[in-house]
């Protein structure tokens, strides 16, 4: 089975299908965030996750080179941090903003002009072949509640992921 055919087995067009909820083994957050792009165009992306892999840094960076993603802030977990340092040259040259913060929670957040999309998922920002959950939402109160609370962590509750790997390795 074709991968686009393997999300559509799963997930209904956003369009006409403002909620909707998965279950499956079959899917990754990269596959996800690639498929909501594919249909709302470029857009800013805003994700929330415990920690993240090179595999998915992978998937970002070509998402990002072909156009898709015009902005992109990542929240991660101060507890994954060791995990993160190792990962800085690749995540430094894919994700635009990387915060870290007492951070477990799992979102995507994609807007534009014209879509607001909201998904709260089970998985990290990683690849795994488990059953993983997600409720996906073009509701835009969902969506602006979701971004709210994201940005608040972003603005309050986070540190600069850059800092820290400067001040770890001694940049001054």
């Amino acid at each position: 089975m074709k991968h686009s055919e393997l999300i559509t087995s799963v997930l209904k067009p956003l369009d006409g299908n403002p909620n909707q909820a998965y279950l499956s083994n079959m899917l990754q957050v990269a596959d996800v965030l690639q498929w909501i792009l594919d249909q709302t165009g470029p857009a800013h992306v805003q994700m929330t996750s415990f920690s993240i892999s090179e595999e998915f840094l992978r998937r970002i960076f070509f998402i990002e080179k072909a156009g898709l993603i015009k902005s992109l802030d990542i929240v991660l977990d101060f507890k994954a941090t060791n995990k993160t340092l190792i990962l800085w040259p690749f995540i430094e040259q894919t994700i635009e903003n990387c915060y870290l913060a007492s951070n477990h929670s799992k979102i995507l957040l994609v807007s534009n002009d014209k879509w607001t999309v909201a998904v709260v998922m089970s998985q990290n920002l990683t690849r795994g072949n488990r059953f993983e959950s997600g409720f996906i939402s073009t509701d835009r109160s969902v969506f602006e509640n979701l971004h709210s609370q994201v940005d608040y962590i972003i603005t309050r509750q986070s540190v600069p992921f850059h800092e820290i790997f400067t001040r770890t390795i001694g940049i001054n």
